[in-house]
């Protein structure tokens, strides 16, 4: 059986499949469980990262406003599936002026790691680029130099030093709705200057598998398994009638995670919902968050529904990583 490597979770939320599966993933009965109306000045709110936080769970989450701004905002839950968002945006101290100024702000990731809530988002500074906090609290945010020139999108932090070097996924892009990206890793000593970057895996070929042809971008922050980091990623393809986002999910070498052990040709979780189907971007759904518990296997999976509202999902860290295995490219 395989081994989640972290912090015991008895309170993830959770709830059993009902019927047989064809997927590993299964979603929760009572989705969305965040409408479009999560605070009093959303239009939407997606995409967006959710920890465990004292005997509950907090996170950072994407409300774009009703006049369309994208930004981020603190929230907090008890229970994981019930949310209490802030009607104003995570507001950033830090040392110099220049990286505070405030362009845009989407799709957040958090994890826990070295005693801090390390946030990481796409920012805008002359176009998309990865911007980096920290908070201990969810209330005070104190922002780092942002990882990388413009155009770039998806950072995701791993949630330990490998080697001794901070890690970062990320997926170079452009200045629009990005038609390529593949998925790289980038190293950094202190969180700071970042280099060594890895390519770890791109866009396939239609024929190979399809769903993901397009482009691709990693989605939750990894998840240390007994047999390498599990990630849940998204790929998209270009149809007649536009993109489509589903998920995948991928196992990597835990000293080298560039290096991918194996990687789905099926997808794990596509849009067939009406909530996954309809709203502001058609047939999404755009993993961003995942919780994990040790003692039982269990996985939580938060994932942006037609970019407008919010939904979760179930796996155990076996059922996903058999289907990895059997359905490899």
């Amino acid at each position: 059986m395989a081994q989640i490597i972290g912090q015991s979770l008895p309170n993830i939320p959770w709830e059993e499949p009902s019927g047989d599966l064809r997927l590993p993933l299964w979603r929760y009965s009572g989705n969305p469980i965040i409408g479009r109306d999560g605070n009093a000045i959303s239009n939407s709110v997606f995409n967006s990262a959710v920890v465990p936080y004292g005997s509950g769970f907090a996170g950072v989450f994407r409300c774009d406003s009703t006049a369309i701004v994208m930004d981020i905002f603190p929230g907090f839950s008890e229970d994981g599936i019930h949310w209490h968002i802030e009607d104003e945006p995570v507001t950033m101290c830090g040392a110099e002026e220049e990286i505070l100024r405030k362009e845009y702000r989407y799709d957040p990731r958090v994890c826990y790691m070295d005693g801090h809530y390390y946030v990481m988002w796409c920012n805008g500074y002359h176009g998309p680029t990865i911007g980096l906090a920290w908070t201990d609290d969810f209330h005070t945010f104190h922002q780092l130099e942002n990882a990388f020139l413009p155009f770039n999108r998806n950072g995701v932090l791993f949630p330990r030093k490998i080697n001794g070097q901070y890690m970062l996924m990320s997926r170079p892009s452009d200045n629009g709705h990005t038609a390529f990206g593949d998925i790289f890793v980038s190293q950094s000593p202190d969180l700071v200057y970042w280099g060594k970057h890895r390519f770890m895996m791109g866009a396939t070929e239609f024929n190979d598998s399809g769903w993901q042809c397009l482009k691709i971008g990693p989605g939750p922050v990894p998840i240390e398994t007994d047999e390498g980091w599990l990630l849940i990623y998204h790929g998209v393809i270009r149809t007649c009638n536009g993109y489509v986002y589903r998920m995948g999910a991928a196992l990597l070498d835990l000293d080298e995670p560039w290096k991918v052990l194996f990687r789905t040709k099926n997808y794990i979780l596509g849009p067939t919902e009406i909530y996954e189907c309809v709203g502001d971007v058609p047939n999404t759904t755009f993993p961003c968050a995942a919780l994990a518990d040790a003692d039982t296997g269990r996985i939580a999976v938060y994932y942006g529904c037609a970019d407008t509202v919010t939904g979760l999902a179930f796996t155990t860290a076996d059922r996903l990583i058999d289907y990895i295995k059997t359905h490899a490219m």
